[in-house]
């Protein structure tokens, strides 16, 4: 079954030519031509990817993305970004974007990043050590509960969404209490074999989780910095 994908791009050179490469390459595309249109066409179809271009009219990709996530928490979103600067994926991850490509790209660079999403979309359905259907539902973690079934972490009073990748996180810890991991083998079980970004993406989600999973998130007591090699989660 051909995977099928949303697009959402202003751009019409650019659409039109996402279009054609990814129709090319064996999938099922939709593309809308503003954020607003793809909010409305996203329910009519099961997708299994969604590109979002971060500057768009009438919804940015931001806004987008952040509306997208309150309806869906596991597809795969990626952005396209015509800007270099750091906090501008921050926002992204934050909101719960999976990966950016920045314009101008290559086809090959893009279409490679796609079919890694879709393959951890796909990894991620099976059932893990961590999660899978055994797994209790709620579990502690660092000064927070966390649900795996509500995406959430409760800590303090205070309950905070978890995206996908910050669940997928947190469950890889747990399973591995005391373990050094490095960064590499967080980027294969959290993002899998295929992932193409940095080990900057890693940190940045596991900065994002110590905010809603530690005290004190800058004195971090649970997922514990093993410089120049990765993470170790205390309990």
């Amino acid at each position: 079954m051909k995977a099928k994908i949303l697009i959402a791009e202003d751009d019409a050179n650019i659409r039109l030519g996402l279009l054609a490469t990814l129709e090319s390459e064996g999938y099922a595309v939709t593309a809308a031509s503003d954020g607003a249109q793809a909010l409305k066409l996203f329910p009519q179809d099961k997708f299994d990817c969604v590109i979002l271009d971060v500057m768009m009219p009438k919804m940015n990709g931001f806004d987008v993305c952040r509306e997208l996530r309150e309806r869906d928490k596991r597809v795969p979103v990626l952005f396209l970004t015509a800007k270099g600067e750091v906090i501008d994926k921050v926002v992204g991850l934050k909101l719960g974007a999976d990966d950016y490509v920045t314009k101008p790209f290559g086809v090959q660079e893009l279409l490679a990043r796609v079919e890694a999403l879709l393959r951890r979309a796909r990894s991620a359905a099976q059932p893990t050590v961590a999660g899978g259907p055994d797994a209790p539902p709620v579990f502690r973690f660092g000064d927070a509960q966390i649900d795996r079934r509500r995406f959430t972490a409760t800590m303090g009073g205070r309950t905070a969404a978890l995206t996908a990748r910050e669940l997928r996180l947190a469950e890889v810890f747990a399973a591995h209490p005391g373990e050094v991991l490095s960064r590499d083998a967080l980027l294969n079980a959290v993002w899998g074999l295929n992932y193409f970004g940095t080990t900057r993406t890693l940190d940045q989600h596991v900065a994002q989780l110590r905010k809603k999973v530690e005290a004190s998130p800058g004195h971090a007591r649970a997922i514990v910095t093993v410089h120049g090699v990765g993470y170790r989660f205390e309990t």
